[in-house]
């Protein structure tokens, strides 16, 4: 009484594993998507930093004291 013969078993695929990758890579694809839509390069900051910086100190220059 044999039964039928079974063929080698396939690997055991850790599934919380494949959905936390899935996960991530959404979550990277979301965060470029908000990169451009939100972002501003480093030029840019560094550029409105120098702006605020220039308005700060004319305006500290015009100060009654």
């Amino acid at each position: 009484m044999a039964g039928p013969e079974v063929g080698p078993v396939g690997d055991v695929v850790n599934l919380n594993g494949y959905r936390k990758a899935r996960k991530r890579d959404a979550e990277a694809r979301q965060a470029e998507v908000n990169r451009v839509k939100f972002g501003r390069d480093k030029a840019t900051k560094k550029r409105e930093k120098a702006e605020v910086r220039r308005l700060t100190d004319d305006l500290d220059g015009k100060k009654v004291e």
